[in-house]
C-alpha cells in the first residue's frame, strides 16, 4: 500500500485533533513534564509542539472560479536547548497537510479552477538559530528566526497562515537605556507563506521608550532592497523596494477602575530605494481611539496608504497583512489610487468566550473613489491553557465599478500550543 505524502504528518495531526474532547488537567500537566524531560527547570531543553486543524472556505463570486475549500493541518515541532554561558539554539520544522477535503488554489497545486487559498502542502525548516545574552542588557540572535516588529504592519510573521513567513537575520536587541528598547538587525532572506525564499538585503533600526502609565514611543528606518525581478511570483519585487521612516505612539490609560481609554497615532514617510526603477514618494497615516467600559471595547479607525498621483503605492510586503483592512484580504495589494480604510470595531468576553466584531468602509486616499465595505466576526475559546477553538467569518461588499467580487470567507479551526 502506498501512502500518501506527509502521512506522518496527517496522521500525528488527526490523532491530536481527535483527543481535544477527552483531555483531562492532569493529562496536560504530565504532556508538560515530558515536553521538559521530566525536568521543570527544563535543564536539558524542552520540545516545543504546535498543532493546529483548519477548515477554510472561499466564495468570491467571481464566475471564472470554482467555491475554495479545504481543510487542512499544521505541526510545528521544534526543540529549544538549555541555556550554557549565555547561548542557546533553537530548531522546527514546520508541516503542513491538506486532508479529505482539498479543492483550492495554494498558488503551488495547479488548481487555479479554484479560488486561492495561500496554504500550500509543504515541509520546511521553520526556525534554525542561534542567540547569545553573555553582554549586559544584550540579545544577539542569528539564524532563520520568526520577527514580530511592533504591530506588524511593516515586519511580521503572518501567523494566520499555516506556512508562517520566517527570515534569515541578525537581530540585536539592547535595553542598556533606561525604558528604552533598541533593535537593529539585518535580513537577507524571507521564506514566505507559500514556503517560497526570497532574496534581499534589508537593515532596519526600531527604537522605543516606554512613558509609564501612557503608552510606548516608537521610531523606525527599514531599508528594503529586494531582488526578484518585476513581475516574479510571489511578491517581493525590485518594484517593491522602499526606504520607510516612521514613527509610532500606541498606549492605554486607566480613567477610572472600570474605564480605559486606547490610542495609537502613527505616521510613515516611504520612498523608493535600490533597485526600485520607479521614483516615488508616499505617505502613511494610522490613528485609533476607543474605549474600554465595563468588559467592553470599542475602538474607531482610520489608515491610509497613499497611491494616487505618487508614482507608485506605500507598499509594506513584508507585514502580516490579514489584520489590516480586513480579514477578507481584498487589499494584500495597495490600489493604484491608494487606500483609506474607515473602521471600527467591537470587542468583549461573555462566559470566556472571546467575541470580536469589525465593520470596514473602503476608499481610494482621497476618499473620492468607493471600493466596498466588510464586515468581519470571530469567536475564540481557549481553554486547559494550551487549547483554544476559533469560528472566524468575514463578508465583502463590494462597490460598484470597483472591480472587485462579493466576498465570503468562512473558518473553522482548533489549535493545541506547547
Amino acid at each position: 500500500m502506498n501512502l500518501p505524502k506527509n502521512f506522518s504528518v496527517t496522521a500525528l495531526s488527526v490523532a491530536l485533533l481527535l483527543s481535544i474532547p477527552s483531555v483531562q488537567a492532569g493529562v496536560t500537566e504530565d504532556f508538560e513534564s515530558a515536553l521538559k524531560f521530566g525536568q521543570d527547570d527544563a535543564k536539558y531543553g524542552q520540545i516545543k509542539v504546535d498543532f493546529r486543524y483548519r477548515y477554510e472556505q472561499v466564495d468570491s463570486g467571481n464566475p471564472n472560479l470554482k467555491v475554495g475549500n479545504v481543510s487542512t493541518a499544521r505541526l510545528q515541532l521544534g526543540y529549544l536547548t538549555p541555556e550554557f554561558k549565555g547561548f542557546q539554539a533553537y530548531i522546527e520544522y514546520a508541516g503542513n497537510q491538506d486532508i479529505v477535503i482539498n479543492n483550492y488554489n495554494s498558488v503551488r497545486n495547479g488548481k487555479t479552477q479554484f479560488e486561492t487559498i495561500t496554504d500550500p502542502q509543504q515541509n520546511v525548516l521553520n526556525q534554525l538559530w542561534l542567540s547569545y545574552t553573555g553582554l549586559a542588557d544584550t540579545e544577539i540572535k542569528v539564524g532563520r528566526q520568526r520577527l514580530n516588529l511592533d504591530n506588524d504592519r511593516f515586519v511580521g510573521s503572518v501567523p494566520w497562515r499555516m506556512t508562517e513567513q520566517m527570515v534569515d537575520a541578525l537581530l540585536i536587541s539592547n535595553t542598556s537605556l533606561p525604558n528604552t528598547t533598541i533593535k537593529v538587525g539585518y535580513i537577507n532572506r524571507a521564506q514566505t507563506v507559500t514556503a517560497m525564499l526570497k532574496a534581499m538585503q534589508f537593515p532596519f533600526v526600531n527604537i522605543s521608550y516606554h512613558f509609564a502609565d501612557i503608552g510606548k514611543l516608537t521610531s523606525y528606518a527599514y531599508w528594503m532592497d529586494f531582488n526578484e525581478p518585476a513581475g516574479s511570483v510571489g511578491g517581493m519585487t525590485q518594484l517593491e523596494s522602499n526606504q520607510t521612516y516612521g514613527v509610532r505612539f500606541d498606549g492605554s490609560r486607566k480613567i477610572t477602575d472600570d474605564i480605559k481609554a486606547h490610542y495609537t497615532a502613527e505616521y510613515a514617510y516611504q520612498r523608493s530605494y535600490q533597485q526600485n526603477p520607479v521614483a516615488y514618494s508616499a505617505n502613511y497615516y494610522h490613528v485609533i481611539g476607543g474605549l474600554s467600559v465595563f468588559g467592553v471595547t470599542a475602538k474607531g479607525g482610520f489608515e491610509q496608504l497613499d497611491g494616487k498621483g505618487v508614482g507608485k503605492t506605500f507598499d509594506t510586503p513584508l507585514a502580516t497583512l490579514h489584520i489590516f483592512n480586513g480579514w477578507a484580504d481584498q487589499f494584500l495589494i495597495t490600489p493604484s489610487d491608494g487606500l483609506r480604510d474607515i473602521y471600527g470595531s467591537l470587542n468583549t468576553e461573555v462566559m470566556g468566550v472571546k467575541l470580536t466584531g469589525v465593520y470596514h468602509e473602503f476608499t481610494d486616499d482621497t476618499g473620492k473613489i468607493d471600493y466596498g465595505k466588510e464586515w468581519n466576526f470571530l469567536v475564540t475559546k481557549q481553554f486547559l491553557k494550551h487549547y483554544s477553538l476559533l469560528a472566524k467569518y468575514a463578508y465583502y461588499d463590494a462597490a460598484k465599478n470597483s472591480g472587485k467580487f462579493d466576498t465570503q470567507l468562512l473558518w473553522l479551526g482548533v489549535n493545541i500550543s506547547f
